[in-house]
């Protein structure tokens, strides 16, 4: 069983398309939240991971657009919040509005939330990937944090793909990830995109310039 994990798209299409259109053969797509939010195409990203019937699992910022809640987010993530909520249509909010925090799948075996299996809002950085976060599933996949990282334990393995459409790790490619469960093996990807495009339509759209700035940066 071949799984790819795809984490944080936050409305970058032209990323999500890169990631998908290089991802080799995978049995199963995850997403681990965030579908919406910073940039220009929510409606895009949410048609893409719906119409794959992805088993997708609510981040913040689905749950502040799907909730008309800015949850105290900085005047950058607000922007894309509002954005998002006014070009998603009824469907597409009704679908942001179902997602579970947490998915499992695989007869147990693989467990799916956005932040931490206790809490999806809580940030889960490398250094504190342990395995006492795993419940007796082969695999955790958790996002949020748009830092790519994985840890293979005696218990099981954790892995956080990477954000596809704002990395936050120093390295502006677009990140995913695919896990082979039979061989407890994780393979961290990462694809160049158009940020030029990306900045563009940012600026074009009314968005806060500083969103396209950060995707050179990977910051």
């Amino acid at each position: 069983m071949r799984l790819g994990l795809i984490s944080d798209v936050h409305g970058n299409r032209v990323a999500l398309e890169a990631v998908l259109d290089d991802m080799p053969a995978v049995d199963r797509l995850l997403c681990a939240g965030d579908v919406v939010g910073y940039n220009p195409w929510p409606a895009e990203c949410v048609a893409a991971v719906r119409g794959r019937d992805v088993p997708t699992v609510m981040g913040n910022h689905d749950r502040a657009v799907a909730s008309e809640t800015s949850f105290g987010f900085n005047s950058m993530a607000q922007a894309g919040v509002e954005y998002a909520r006014e070009h998603l249509d009824e469907s597409a909010l009704a679908w942001l509005a179902r997602l579970p925090d947490e998915r499992t799948l695989l007869d147990g075996r693989v467990k799916v939330v956005h932040g931490h299996p206790a809490d999806p809002d809580r940030y889960t950085y490398p250094a504190d990937f342990a395995p006492g976060m795993l419940d007796g599933e082969e695999l955790l996949v958790m996002g949020h944090t748009h830092v790519q990282h994985h840890a293979v334990f005696a218990e099981g393995m954790l892995v956080n793909p990477g954000s596809v459409g704002q990395p936050r790790d120093g390295d502006p490619d677009a990140a995913y990830a695919v896990v082979n469960l039979a061989e407890r093996a994780v393979t961290e990807h990462r694809v160049s995109y158009d940020v030029d495009r990306v900045a563009t339509a940012i600026e074009e759209v009314g968005l806060p310039r500083r969103l396209g700035q950060r995707l050179y940066e990977g910051r």
